[in-house]
């Protein structure tokens, strides 16, 4: 018998990943992450401002495809470091990123 003490989630490959996430916007009040993996949610993932003034966040997402945005002083802002870009369910423009 395989006793996996972290559960079946964690008994093969991992499921979840690591991705930092930066916007430069060095002049903004507030900065923070939206997408799909938080129902678009603006208090769900603030972002930290770094000493030069770029913003930074690390999300762990799972395997897939994520639309994203960053919400810069309450305007929707794509990220020019994205992977592609598509829309989301209100029809604007957003970012795209793999994760595997």
């Amino acid at each position: 018998m395989n006793r996996n003490p972290f559960g079946p989630a964690l008994a093969g490959k991992r499921t979840l990943r690591g991705v930092n996430f930066i916007c430069d916007a060095t002049q903004a009040r507030s900065v923070s992450l939206v997408g799909d993996f938080n129902r678009w949610d603006a208090a769900a993932h603030p972002m930290k401002r770094m000493p030069d003034g770029a913003w930074l966040l690390s999300v762990e997402l799972k395997h897939g495809h994520h639309r994203y945005a960053f919400l810069v002083d309450g305007v929707i802002t794509l990220d020019p470091r994205a992977q592609g870009v598509t829309r989301n369910d209100q029809n604007e423009r957003v970012s795209l990123i793999p994760v595997s």
